[in-house]
């Protein structure tokens, strides 16, 4: 579970990012966390990941007080999560197999895991036969996939995705948001961060809006998403 509690974030010039905020997760739920450009919504996604510090408030993730935590322990913590970014930030010099293999390598992974789990991320997003492939020569919506394979790899709790489809065309977006969904479905935490009101209205769900940093609704919308 993820408690923002009273969670205000302020820079050196006075500029108040986020303004008490209130927000609670449940494990299992599929949250959009929506709102324009500078209304918050990566820095939240900052402070939950301890790469930035709130400036008062408290956030606490699955029992774990990140105001306590010591630099040492910080690294551990961050494989409760999987993030992935707009820009897929792949290694274009290494392969499809390569590049998610990467994340388990980081955490000391031994090779016959990473022969055994790389393989099953790769099908899980459809990307079974494009293991050898470099990112040039992926489309950017395979480019994603192979990004969502790589935060997944490592058996996260809770997967953040930071405009996940801001640079894909449409079709290639809503299929991964269906494939967000079926994750989530396998009992992964997803928390997606987008401005984009069609896929928001498409999928619906639970809703949370920033402006100016802070909350100004959080509401369950219709959608497929809550169809099933």
């Amino acid at each position: 579970m993820i408690e923002v509690l009273d969670v205000c974030k302020a820079y050196g010039t006075g500029n108040r990012v986020l303004r008490n905020l209130n927000i609670t997760i449940q494990d299992g739920e599929f949250v959009f966390i929506m709102g324009r450009s500078g209304s918050g919504k990566t820095t939240l996604l900052r402070l939950l990941i301890k790469e930035e510090e709130p400036s008062s408030g408290e956030i606490i993730v699955n029992g774990m007080e990140l105001q306590r935590m010591r630099r040492r322990q910080i690294p551990r913590y961050r494989r409760n999560f999987g993030i992935v970014f707009q820009d897929f930030r792949l290694l274009m010099d290494r392969n499809v197999f390569e590049n998610v293999a990467f994340a388990q390598r980081v955490v000391g992974a031994s090779s016959r895991g990473i022969r055994e789990s790389v393989p099953e991320m790769l099908k899980l997003v459809g990307l079974s036969s494009k293991y050898k492939s470099l990112p040039q020569h992926l489309s950017g919506g395979e480019q994603q996939r192979v990004a969502i394979a790589r935060a997944l790899v490592n058996q996260p709790e809770i997967l953040l995705a930071d405009e996940p489809t801001g640079n894909l065309d449409h079709q290639n977006a809503v299929e991964i948001m269906d494939l967000l969904w079926d994750i989530n479905q396998m009992g992964t935490t997803v928390v997606v961060v987008t401005h984009s009101q069609e896929i928001v209205d498409q999928m619906g769900g639970r809703v949370i809006t920033l402006d100016r940093g802070q909350i100004i609704s959080d509401e369950i919308r219709d959608g497929y998403v809550d169809e099933n």
